[in-house]
């Protein structure tokens, strides 16, 4: 028994140590938004936006570690691969291949990941979603 307790009083510890480690949850400035149509727009921002865009909506969770490291590293690299907050200081050239990446993505189901589901049920996208991306993807680029 001793031994379960000892165990468990090592585990609240370690937890409470993990709380040292933080990291900012910041939303840095718009610099060129994506414009698109609406109905994509609409799709992109429910369900893209928090990892992909300077709008990241930071839960409670996401200032408790360790959840609040892996959703940090989700957000910078989400924002590193795609951005749509920096989608106008993108060359055309640029924004018309990460269009297209955005349709392929959608219609390999990777994105969204299967692990933001649970906690993001809106961000599902449904059959006509993902028509609706993939036909933006497939036009040139937008500004």
């Amino acid at each position: 028994m001793k031994r379960i307790v000892r165990g468990l009083l090592a585990t609240v510890a370690l937890l409470l140590l993990m709380q040292v480690i933080r990291f900012e949850r910041t939303n840095p400035p718009t610099t060129g938004l994506v414009h698109a149509p609406a109905d994509v727009e609409k799709v992109l921002r429910r369900a893209c936006f928090d990892c992909h865009s300077n709008e990241t909506a930071w839960p409670w969770y996401t200032g408790v570690a360790p959840a609040s490291w892996l959703v940090h590293r989700d957000v910078v690299e989400g924002r590193r691969h795609l951005n749509f907050s920096a989608w106008g200081q993108l060359p055309a050239e640029k924004r018309a291949k990460k269009q297209k990446e955005v349709g392929e993505e959608v219609r390999d189901g990777e994105m969204p990941p299967w692990f933001y589901l649970p906690l993001h049920p809106d961000a599902k996208l449904s059959d006509a979603d993902r028509a609706l991306l993939e036909a933006w993807a497939g036009g040139a680029a937008s500004d």
